[in-house]
């Protein structure tokens, strides 16, 4: 089969077609002939050399195909080893793409339990566009903040795969959203999605823009996967406000000031990926609304170090899709 193949840690140039054996199923396991794949901003930390995985390795963890025993249109869950807990993964957790190889390929084996229906409605971009970031989002607002009907959620960064996510799927539920971004075209595109407004965060003070837009109250729930914004991701809380933060993009080092945090009454919560409850809560949202995956757009396989380039540059909105040969 045809795969993209990384023997080292560099640049998007170290990203090269090869031809590679077909996977060889082990027990439990299935194989599926994808049609497309997807690019998240993890791809790129593994790239660099960030998590350490040992080469050679099939970067990936989006997907969507044809299981060949059954000839069923799937998506691919991306997790692998999470375990029967919602509050966290076990020790075994791992993530497709990074050390297990993943779905940048013609073809990929998978444990049964990890291919879940397609839903009907969507293309196979976005099938394949689902997985990482939509269970990211669907963690992140329901199972970790326990976003609730009526609540005002602020998501930071519009225009990445999970920021365009969370919009939709905190509108589904029906919730106000608001949202930041360095660009007035994402935060117009990002209203179309549902959200009402948004601040720009390279003009002024982006937090308390945000809370004038609340008519100073404040926002019950922050999605932040910057970093290095939580001090002002803080201040747009309202009392008793949770912030749920995934990633550091901005930055891994951060100050806040212990006062004003707990007379606010404030929760900080971390979150990663999901498990499988959560995904089948995703698939079920989906197949519940009227929303897609957002898809910025679809490339052949082999330039993958193109689209790399293009998620790193900040130019895109939604997801970057692949298409298998």
């Amino acid at each position: 089969m045809q795969a993209i193949v990384i023997r080292e840690y560099g640049g998007p140039e170290v990203l090269r077609a090869e031809v590679v054996p077909d996977p060889k199923p082990g027990p439990s396991e299935v194989v599926v002939e994808l049609r497309a794949s997807a690019v998240n901003r993890r791809d790129t930390f593994v790239r660099k050399g960030v998590y350490g995985f040992p080469f050679p390795l099939i970067l990936g963890s989006d997907g969507a195909g044809i299981r060949r025993d059954t000839g069923e249109e799937v998506v691919i869950f991306p997790t692998l080893g999470w375990g029967d807990r919602d509050v966290a993964a076990f020790d075994e957790f791992r993530i497709l793409g990074g050390p297990d190889d993943g779905t940048n390929a013609e073809l990929i084996a998978v444990p049964e339990q990890n291919v879940y229906p397609k839903p009907g409605r969507l293309s196979w971009a976005e099938a394949a566009a689902l997985p990482l970031a939509g269970l990211t989002a669907y963690r992140a607002l329901f199972t970790r903040s326990n976003l609730r009907r009526g609540e005002t959620v602020l998501v930071l960064g519009v225009g990445s795969g999970v920021a365009t996510f969370a919009v939709s799927l905190a509108r589904q539920a029906g919730a106000r959203v608001l949202v930041t971004s360095s660009s007035a075209e994402k935060i117009s595109r990002a209203v179309e999605l549902g959200a009402e407004g948004g601040a720009l965060y390279t003009e002024g003070d982006w937090a308390e823009e945000v809370r004038a837009l609340t008519g100073g109250r404040g926002v019950d729930v922050v999605v932040d996967s910057v970093g290095s914004t939580w001090a002002d991701s803080v201040r747009t809380l309202a009392t008793g406000g949770r912030m749920v933060v995934f990633g550091a993009t901005g930055g891994t080092q951060v100050q806040l000031e212990v006062r004003p945090f707990y007379f606010g009454q404030f929760s900080l919560l971390g979150t990663t990926m999901g498990g499988p409850a959560e995904f089948a809560g995703l698939i079920d949202a989906v197949e519940r609304g009227t929303w897609a995956p957002v898809v910025d757009s679809v490339h052949p396989l082999a330039e993958l170090a193109a689209v790399h380039t293009r998620l790193e540059a900040g130019e895109h909105f939604g997801k970057l899709v692949l298409e298998a040969p």
